[in-house]
């Protein structure tokens, strides 16, 4: 098991912090001590096997899923204290999934404002306005009317980014969000979650994509038996550490 620090000069206070993270469903243990901290505009790609306990960090990281034991801090929230205030949880932290999620009756306009108006109050003519400049971030202004069914795997992966963008969100957090789609609609995804990182974005994203977790990734974890079982900035898959993570890049080839 190899630890090393990524970014041993960061100064700032992380925006994601666990610590000591433990978590079952039933007899079956998934997370076993996991730690790990985000610090601000960074992009920290999680990687690992089926199983490993990735996906299960990432909605602990938003209380969709609650620790058994542990220590939980994303943007000042003590996520895992009794009395946390989800709704303010969940107005600085975004999650998309590899589902999409659209609402299929309403429009790519109307699915994405709907949450600034019911959560955060927008007047309608504000919430039209936000929603036409997320979708143009994720290049698809010109579909703001059209449906869910009208456009493609990949589009409607970006138009759910644009969502929770809306939200004006201060992390972002992304599970396996290109696993359903081809490498043609795979490719203009991650184009998109490139540009958020080149503007700043604090994100943790669970991904198989190698290549592209070296190139945008300032931290990589790599998750076995539901530990942070390596880690390090995107060189550690190159030269890995463990016969763990060596078995798996090599498997990803």
């Amino acid at each position: 098991m190899n630890l090393s620090s990524p970014n041993p000069d960061r100064a700032s206070a992380p925006v994601v912090r666990l610590h000591d993270v433990h978590k079952s469903f039933g007899a079956l243990k998934v997370l076993e001590g996991v730690g790990f901290e985000v610090g601000r505009g960074e992009v920290t790609a999680i990687i690992g096997r089926s199983g490993s306990g990735k996906s299960t960090a990432l909605r602990c990281i938003d209380r969709l899923e609650r620790i058994d034991s542990g220590e939980i801090v994303v943007c000042g929230h003590r996520v895992d204290a009794a009395g946390v205030d989800l709704k303010a949880l969940r107005l600085d932290v975004g999650i998309v999934f590899q589902s999409y999620n659209l609402f299929p009756h309403l429009t790519i306009e109307q699915n994405i404002m709907l949450a600034p108006r019911s959560a955060k109050g927008l007047a309608k003519p504000a919430a039209r306005t936000l929603a036409h400049e997320v979708l143009a971030k994720v290049g698809l202004a010109e579909k703001a009317s059209s449906y869910p069914e009208q456009l493609s795997g990949g589009q409607q992966q970006r138009v759910a980014i644009a969502r929770s963008l809306a939200m004006q969100p201060k992390v972002m957090l992304f599970d396996e969000v290109t696993s359903a789609l081809d490498p043609e609609l795979t490719g203009e995804v991650l184009r998109v979650i490139e540009d958020l990182a080149a503007g700043g974005m604090t994100m943790v994203m669970v991904t198989h994509e190698m290549a592209f977790a070296r190139k945008v990734a300032d931290q990589v974890l790599f998750m076995h038996r539901g530990r942070v079982w390596e880690r390090g900035g995107p060189e550690i898959l190159s030269s890995p550490q463990t016969a763990e993570l060596r078995q798996f890049v090599a498997s990803e080839l």
